[in-house]
């Protein structure tokens, strides 16, 4: 598959699941989990539904083939009056890391924030993730909070 032609980043689709699901598996397996079955149905749904509690999801296609996708959600923040956008995973194939593709995700949901009226978008990474990181150094802040959670 050629990288050279420029990704076009739309919202996700029901047709589009067993391509989302492959892009999905491969984000999770990078970071050494899974989820069971029930699991990829309901976010599939949840995905494509309408409750604006839900996530939603832009993926890069080229060719008609997906080689990315991003999940978002838009959610309140006690220390302000709009609500705020939690950026969860963004993954591009292998194929199409280094063409642009996580930028254009990124972008997006930059985009669908500004449209939304939400004054912040964010996300986490794990700190042994360079290459991502590489990228978000140019288009973020690195922020000093450390993540915890529940044993």
């Amino acid at each position: 598959m050629s990288t050279e032609k420029s990704a076009n980043i739309r919202p996700l689709v029901a047709g589009d699941e067993s391509q989302w699901r492959a892009l999905w598996t491969g984000y999770l397996e990078y970071y050494e989990t899974s989820v069971p079955e029930e699991v990829y149905q309901t976010t599939f749904a949840r995905l494509l539904g309408d409750d604006p509690q839900d996530f939603s999801c832009f993926v890069a296609e080229q060719d008609g083939h997906l080689i990315g996708l991003t999940h978002y959600l838009f959610h309140r923040h006690a220390w302000k009056v709009e609500n705020i956008c939690y950026l969860q995973d963004l993954y591009a194939a292998p194929e199409a890391r280094g063409t642009g593709v996580g930028r254009k995700l990124i972008q997006a949901v930059y985009d669908a924030a500004d449209a939304a009226g939400a004054c912040n978008v964010y996300w986490l990474t794990q700190d042994f993730n360079k290459t991502a990181r590489t990228l978000y150094d140019r288009i973020g802040k690195l922020t000093p909070f450390i993540r915890y959670q529940r044993s």
